[in-house]
């Protein structure tokens, strides 16, 4: 499974950015699927996760009310909306797959996903 992120850029306080995430190869619809961020000189962290069918989805409470994610099996996609981005949001953000589709209490992990995208830079300056 390839992943390929992008819609990352450069946006003042306050603004918003779509994040999308295409995947290939493998079987994406049955996949659940992560956000992750990783920040200069800190550990990668989650963002949000939704699962196989977008029935279920799971938010960092940094973003929560900020974020919305959701996916198009159709197009093999998944999105990230964010609102009101602040200069603490400025990282790289990675997008990643969980071949077990359903989202639990390691869906917060990085150890639970098993394909990751190469990642998409989010600067948000003040």
């Amino acid at each position: 499974v390839q992943l390929q992120a992008s819609g990352g850029g450069s946006v003042q306080a306050g603004g918003s950015l779509r994040l999308s995430c295409a995947a290939s190869g493998g079987t994406f619809s049955s996949y659940a699927m992560g956000w992750f961020r990783q920040a200069p000189g800190k550990e990668r962290e989650f963002v949000a996760a939704i699962s196989w069918n977008g029935g279920t989805t799971y938010y960092a409470d940094s973003v929560k009310g900020r974020c919305n994610i959701s996916r198009d099996n159709a197009k093999n996609t998944v999105y990230l909306q964010m609102n009101s981005l602040k200069p603490e949001d400025t990282a790289v953000y990675y997008c990643a797959a969980d071949r077990y589709g359903v989202l639990g209490s390691s869906s917060w992990s990085t150890d639970e996903y098993d394909y990751w995208g190469q990642g998409t830079l989010v600067t948000v300056s003040s």
